[in-house]
């Protein structure tokens, strides 16, 4: 199937964001504009030598060229292009973003668009395999990736860093309003996907490394941003579980008591957890009333599950209560994530 045979208005956008783009950029746009579909590229703050392939891409029918006069990230050079798709082909299903790197073939980014136009409501990725000549730094990078991302979400990707994406036309407002503006917005966006329970369905395509495949990728500072996208979901835990630990140890030291501990515990550190994880991370627009009494509930059950397990280790191993309330604490942490991503502050799909 090609772009003139879909229905009308029914097309995907091709978007490439580009910084410092190889004249292979050129022949790409040149290969794929021949399918009809409409094509953006953001030329993201590139250098003056850069003019004659941004020039040969302008040339190409039906496509447009957006300029950032300054570098601003792959996800603000995304964002623009979103933007502009929004405001002057809104009739399209939504949009394809592919890399200027070398690293997507246009049958592959054909592949993706055309499953993106036979009405998918889902976030199309199209996931390489990381199978022959592979370098280590992708392949450790996605592996840890893909790992922490199936630990902390429950999602299970194969390729979590391809920027070979199809991406449903109502999605791109919510997306517009991600804050990341540089590589850690791909992973943002699969994040926010996850939450607002968009499905995500994956297409293989080829893996394309050598040196014809060039990446402006900093493997510290941007995988430092795409980490910290996780981090944030275990700091406000960390704060909460130290407010739980001050407050248990004062009025345990106080009572000697662990059920009442337990409980003075849980109520103050439960509210400051239920109005950070509401706001910060989970960003839930659903009724308070409604979630608060799964929160509470939800508390209620870890509370006797964590006072079981240390009144054991207490009695039992004959573990300081102090040290016994860590180890309970520390291997309930995942359920108690994964149960509020799935029930507390659970978003429908519209």
């Amino acid at each position: 199937m090609t772009a003139s045979t879909t229905a009308a208005g029914a097309l995907a956008v091709i978007v490439i964001p580009a910084y410092e783009p190889s004249p292979l950029l050129a022949d790409l746009v040149e290969e794929l504009s021949r399918d009809g579909r409409p094509i953006v590229v953001v030329d993201d703050g590139s250098s003056p030598e850069c003019a004659a392939t941004f020039a040969r891409v302008a040339a190409c029918p039906q496509v447009v060229v957006l300029v950032h006069a300054v570098n601003l990230g792959k996800g603000q050079a995304l964002k623009t292009a979103f933007n502009h798709v929004l405001l002057k082909i809104s009739a399209a299903v939504g949009v394809v973003t592919a890399d200027a790197d070398g690293q997507h073939l246009a049958a592959d980014i054909r592949r993706v668009a055309e499953v993106l136009e036979r009405g998918r409501a889902a976030l199309i990725l199209g996931s390489r395999r990381f199978e022959g000549r592979v370098p280590f730094r992708s392949r450790i990078g996605n592996a840890l990736t893909r790992g922490v991302f199936r630990v902390l979400l429950g999602k299970s990707l194969i390729d979590t860093q391809t920027g070979l994406r199809g991406i449903p036309q109502r999605f791109l407002r919510e997306l517009l309003q991600l804050e990341a503006g540089r590589y850690e917005f791909e992973l943002e966006m699969l994040v926010h996907a996850t939450e607002r329970r968009v499905p995500i369905e994956e297409v293989t395509i080829t893996t394309v490394y050598g040196s014809f495949a060039k990446s402006h990728f900093n493997p510290l500072r941007d995988s430092l941003r795409i980490y910290f996208v996780f981090l944030r979901f275990t700091g406000l835990s960390l704060v909460t579980a130290a407010i739980d630990y001050t407050v248990f140890t004062l009025v345990y030291l106080a009572s000697h008591a662990i059920l009442t501990s337990f409980v003075a515990a849980r109520v103050v550190a439960g509210t400051f957890n239920f109005t950070a994880n509401r706001v910060l991370v989970f960003r839930s627009h659903g009724g308070v009333p409604a979630e608060a009494g799964k929160y509470v509930l939800l508390v209620a059950a870890l509370m006797t599950v964590s006072y079981v397990l240390v009144t054991a280790m207490v009695a039992v191993l004959g573990m300081n209560v102090f040290a016994a309330k860590i180890v309970a604490e520390g291997g309930l942490f995942l359920a108690s994530f994964a149960l509020q991503n799935l029930v507390v502050f659970r978003v429908s799909d519209s």
